[in-house]
């Protein structure tokens, strides 16, 4: 049996997740960002135990298939911006609907009607909040940044960045550490 959960967006939160199936006596075959694959049928009390366990710690358990799908989309961008070396030259359309097995054009409207805010949008954001990240570490060069999240120059990455937060990259980077938002909020 496989479970959804939302707000699932880095390893530290696998790592929680799977704490909180061994308290209900749970198994897992497998368990990656936003999915996780039960050895067996979780009982009515473990399954709402999990439930309650998980919000508490600000994950969700969905049942909705739409929301579901939804999710799946944003570990998709999730993974590829934050958590590869570098963002696939692909555009997300094509890795979205390749991975997902299902028409862009569909996987945009869900996305939209779910959560308010186009897939793009929430691309943008995410790549705006990477880029945060690589500022405050300050060991890449502009340049070096938006190379590595698939900007066609630094011109745009600024425009973007500005766009999003009203400052531009380097004003940011003088500010530093406390204007970053958790994956989760983005």
């Amino acid at each position: 049996m496989k479970l959804a959960i939302k707000n699932m967006v880095c390893n530290r939160c696998i790592l929680v997740i799977s704490q909180e199936l061994k308290k209900v006596r749970l198994k897992a075959t497998a368990i990656s960002l936003g999915e996780v694959e039960l050895t067996k049928e979780p009982t009515p009390n473990q399954l709402e135990k999990f439930r309650s366990n998980i919000a508490a710690l600000g994950f969700e358990l969905l049942d909705d298939s739409k929301k579901q799908l939804t999710e799946k989309i944003k570990n998709i961008i999730i993974t590829q911006i934050h958590h590869s070396d570098k963002v696939s030259k692909y555009n997300f359309s094509q890795i979205l609907s390749e991975q997902l097995k299902k028409d862009y054009c569909y996987l945009s409207n869900l996305f939209s009607e779910v959560e308010g805010i186009t897939i793009e949008k929430y691309i943008i954001n995410q790549k705006v909040e990477k880029v945060k990240e690589l500022l405050v570490y300050g060991q890449l060069t502009l340049s070096e940044i938006a190379d590595k999240l698939g900007y066609s120059s630094v011109a745009h990455l600024s425009a973007q960045f500005k766009k999003v937060t009203n400052q531009t990259p380097s004003h940011f980077k003088n500010i530093g550490k406390s204007r970053r938002k958790p994956l989760d909020e983005v």
